[in-house]
Protein backbone atom coordinates (compact mmCIF):
# COMPACT_ATOMS: atom_id res chain seq x y z
CA UNK A 1 0.00 0.00 0.00
CA UNK A 2 2.84 2.50 1.09
CA UNK A 3 4.35 1.30 -2.15
CA UNK A 4 0.91 2.08 -4.81
CA UNK A 5 1.20 5.70 -2.01
CA UNK A 6 4.60 6.53 -3.53
CA UNK A 7 4.11 5.40 -6.74
CA UNK A 8 1.15 8.00 -7.48
CA UNK A 9 3.40 10.46 -6.22
CA UNK A 10 6.11 9.69 -8.15
CA UNK A 11 3.86 9.78 -11.10
CA UNK A 12 2.29 13.22 -10.52
CA UNK A 13 5.14 14.78 -10.14
CA UNK A 14 6.03 13.06 -13.60
CA UNK A 15 3.25 14.78 -15.00
CA UNK A 16 4.51 17.95 -12.95
CA UNK A 17 7.74 18.25 -14.33
CA UNK A 18 7.27 20.09 -17.44
CA UNK A 19 5.35 21.62 -20.30
CA UNK A 20 2.33 20.33 -22.18
CA UNK A 21 2.17 21.04 -25.87
CA UNK A 22 -0.53 23.06 -25.66
CA UNK A 23 1.64 25.77 -23.56
CA UNK A 24 4.44 25.82 -25.20
CA UNK A 25 2.30 26.33 -28.44
CA UNK A 26 0.85 29.66 -26.87
CA UNK A 27 3.93 30.75 -25.21
CA UNK A 28 5.98 30.45 -28.75
CA UNK A 29 2.23 32.26 -30.12
CA UNK A 30 2.66 34.61 -27.38
CA UNK A 31 6.58 35.12 -27.99
CA UNK A 32 6.06 35.62 -32.14
CA UNK A 33 3.05 38.74 -31.53
CA UNK A 34 5.60 40.43 -29.45
CA UNK A 35 8.40 40.12 -32.02
CA UNK A 36 5.97 41.37 -34.61
CA UNK A 37 5.33 44.66 -32.51
CA UNK A 38 8.97 45.05 -31.49
CA UNK A 39 11.19 44.35 -34.72
CA UNK A 40 8.95 47.46 -37.07
CA UNK A 41 9.68 49.62 -34.07
CA UNK A 42 13.74 48.88 -33.53
CA UNK A 43 13.98 49.63 -37.47
CA UNK A 44 12.25 52.72 -36.83
CA UNK A 45 13.97 53.86 -34.17
CA UNK A 46 17.64 52.69 -36.67
CA UNK A 47 16.53 55.41 -39.24
CA UNK A 48 15.50 57.68 -36.61
CA UNK A 49 18.86 57.55 -35.25
CA UNK A 50 20.31 57.29 -38.52
CA UNK A 51 19.02 60.41 -39.49
CA UNK A 52 19.97 61.91 -36.45
CA UNK A 53 23.36 60.83 -37.51
CA UNK A 54 22.68 62.26 -40.73
CA UNK A 55 21.87 65.66 -39.81
CA UNK A 56 25.36 65.97 -37.45
CA UNK A 57 27.26 65.14 -40.55
CA UNK A 58 25.87 67.72 -42.36
CA UNK A 59 26.84 70.34 -39.48
CA UNK A 60 30.46 68.62 -39.35
CA UNK A 61 30.59 69.64 -43.21
CA UNK A 62 29.34 73.00 -42.81
CA UNK A 63 31.74 73.54 -40.21
CA UNK A 64 34.45 72.06 -42.20
CA UNK A 65 33.89 74.68 -45.03
CA UNK A 66 33.80 77.55 -43.56
CA UNK A 67 37.17 76.34 -41.08
CA UNK A 68 38.02 75.21 -44.94
CA UNK A 69 37.31 78.92 -46.22
CA UNK A 70 39.20 80.10 -43.81
CA UNK A 71 42.18 78.40 -43.83
CA UNK A 72 41.94 78.03 -48.08
CA UNK A 73 40.48 81.95 -48.99
CA UNK A 74 41.95 81.81 -52.36
CA UNK A 75 39.81 78.47 -53.00
CA UNK A 76 37.00 79.87 -51.07
CA UNK A 77 34.34 76.60 -50.32
CA UNK A 78 35.75 72.88 -50.75
CA UNK A 79 33.79 71.19 -53.98
CA UNK A 80 34.54 67.47 -52.82
CA UNK A 81 34.48 66.05 -49.09
CA UNK A 82 37.89 64.63 -50.22
CA UNK A 83 39.36 68.20 -50.10
CA UNK A 84 37.69 68.46 -46.49
CA UNK A 85 39.38 65.15 -45.70
CA UNK A 86 42.47 63.01 -45.15
CA UNK A 87 44.37 61.46 -42.93
CA UNK A 88 47.22 63.59 -40.19
CA UNK A 89 49.49 60.53 -41.31
CA UNK A 90 49.82 61.60 -45.26
CA UNK A 91 50.90 64.83 -43.55
CA UNK A 92 49.92 68.47 -43.13
CA UNK A 93 46.97 69.87 -44.65
CA UNK A 94 46.56 70.81 -47.70
CA UNK A 95 43.51 72.21 -49.97
CA UNK A 96 43.15 68.96 -51.48
CA UNK A 97 43.43 67.05 -48.34
CA UNK A 98 42.26 69.72 -45.21
CA UNK A 99 41.88 67.21 -42.85
CA UNK A 100 38.81 69.23 -41.46
CA UNK A 101 36.28 66.24 -41.47
CA UNK A 102 36.21 62.24 -39.61
CA UNK A 103 36.94 59.60 -42.15
CA UNK A 104 33.77 58.21 -42.83
CA UNK A 105 31.84 61.45 -43.76
CA UNK A 106 34.79 62.20 -46.03
CA UNK A 107 34.94 59.03 -47.54
CA UNK A 108 30.95 59.87 -48.25
CA UNK A 109 29.19 57.38 -46.62
CA UNK A 110 28.17 56.67 -42.86
CA UNK A 111 24.94 55.22 -40.72
CA UNK A 112 23.51 54.44 -44.06
CA UNK A 113 23.52 57.64 -45.87
CA UNK A 114 25.41 58.59 -48.60
CA UNK A 115 26.81 62.20 -48.68
CA UNK A 116 28.35 64.23 -51.47
CA UNK A 117 29.03 67.83 -52.08
CA UNK A 118 27.00 69.24 -55.39
CA UNK A 119 26.07 72.56 -57.10
CA UNK A 120 29.29 74.27 -56.91
CA UNK A 121 29.39 77.76 -58.23
CA UNK A 122 33.21 78.97 -58.96
CA UNK A 123 34.47 82.48 -59.78
CA UNK A 124 38.12 82.83 -61.65
CA UNK A 125 40.17 85.45 -59.28
CA UNK A 126 43.82 85.73 -60.71
CA UNK A 127 43.86 82.73 -62.66
CA UNK A 128 42.70 80.85 -59.55
CA UNK A 129 39.40 78.78 -59.26
CA UNK A 130 37.12 79.76 -56.22
CA UNK A 131 34.46 78.16 -55.11
CA UNK A 132 31.96 81.07 -53.62
CA UNK A 133 28.66 78.26 -53.03
CA UNK A 134 28.07 74.83 -52.29
CA UNK A 135 25.02 72.19 -51.44
CA UNK A 136 26.02 69.21 -48.95
CA UNK A 137 23.21 66.37 -49.27
CA UNK A 138 22.76 63.36 -47.28
CA UNK A 139 20.20 60.84 -48.69
CA UNK A 140 19.42 57.08 -47.42
CA UNK A 141 21.18 54.30 -48.77
CA UNK A 142 17.86 52.48 -48.49
CA UNK A 143 15.49 54.86 -48.45
CA UNK A 144 12.10 53.72 -45.67
CA UNK A 145 15.21 51.15 -43.95
CA UNK A 146 18.24 53.07 -43.52
CA UNK A 147 16.45 56.44 -43.14
CA UNK A 148 13.10 58.26 -44.62
CA UNK A 149 14.40 61.70 -45.62
CA UNK A 150 17.04 63.19 -47.69
CA UNK A 151 18.65 66.32 -46.14
CA UNK A 152 20.95 69.41 -47.65
CA UNK A 153 22.63 71.62 -46.28
CA UNK A 154 24.42 75.00 -48.25
CA UNK A 155 26.82 77.80 -47.12
CA UNK A 156 24.00 79.59 -45.01
CA UNK A 157 24.12 76.90 -42.69
CA UNK A 158 20.30 76.43 -42.98
CA UNK A 159 19.68 72.37 -42.91
CA UNK A 160 16.61 71.35 -45.20
CA UNK A 161 14.81 68.10 -45.97
CA UNK A 162 13.13 65.90 -48.77
CA UNK A 163 10.71 63.97 -47.08
CA UNK A 164 10.91 62.00 -50.02
CA UNK A 165 14.30 60.76 -49.21
CA UNK A 166 15.86 62.40 -52.42
CA UNK A 167 18.09 65.60 -52.94
CA UNK A 168 14.99 68.28 -53.71
CA UNK A 169 15.77 69.76 -49.95
CA UNK A 170 12.36 72.50 -49.61
CA UNK A 171 10.75 71.43 -46.27
CA UNK A 172 13.06 73.70 -43.51
CA UNK A 173 14.16 71.80 -40.35
CA UNK A 174 12.52 72.83 -37.15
Amino acid sequence: MIHLLMQKRSDRHKRQAGFTLMELLIVISIMLILMLIAIPNMLNLRSSANETSAIQSLRAIYEAQIQYQTNYPANGFACSLQALGGESSSGAPSAQSAQLLQHDVASGSKAGYSFNIVNCTKTTVNNQDMYTSYEATAVPQAVGKTGHRGFCIDMTGEIKSDPAGGTNCTVPLQ
